[in-house]
């Protein structure tokens, strides 16, 4: 199959739905269960520190939406490391920054931590993120290497990991 050809309808739903199942377990797990699990008496008390928590969760939602349906359109598979996208994705989000969806969570995490007034769930989101950075640095980076070779390269070399840039700003 190549990336040029259109995706048949059974196969969009096949990957919706193992996206869908993907991220209630592990996006799903980081924002929602473990947070409450960890810090109950943070979600106990309810919205302390105003509406402001929802625009970055609603605005890390919205990127994740985007960053898994640019892997499934786009990369031809899911984020789960089972069904992998077959293609290297660099559209959307991905021209600003390698990782996206990694931003997206921890984005979303953040708006809890607002929402809820609680420095916990600050530094449960740093945590998060480190944890994501020694996974990008160890695991995911040097797989993608070695599936897409000179294209990930080329494409490490124009696009930061984290700080996102404007796409028309790079320097080959």
């Amino acid at each position: 199959m190549t990336q040029a050809e259109p995706l048949r309808a059974g196969e969009v739903l096949r990957l919706l739905f193992e996206t869908a199942i993907h991220t209630v377990f592990l996006p799903g797990t980081i924002v929602y269960f473990l947070p409450r699990a960890l810090f109950p008496r943070v979600y106990a008390n309810g919205i302390a520190a105003g509406d402001l928590g929802f625009v970055p969760i609603a605005l890390g939602t919205a990127l994740l939406g985007w960053c898994t349906w640019d892997f499934i359109s786009s990369g031809r598979g899911t984020p789960n490391p089972i069904d992998p996208p077959q293609f290297l994705v660099a559209r959307g989000p991905y021209r600003w920054v390698r990782n996206p969806m990694y931003l997206a969570v921890g984005t979303i995490v953040l708006g809890e931590a607002m929402l809820f007034g609680s420095f916990r769930l600050v530094l449960y989101t740093a945590f998060v993120m480190a944890v994501f950075h020694l996974f990008v640095i160890t695991y995911e980076e040097p797989f993608l290497r070695g599936r897409f070779c000179g294209d990930y390269a080329d494409y490490c070399r124009i696009v930061n990991r984290w700080i996102p840039r404007r796409p028309h700003e790079r320097r080959p």
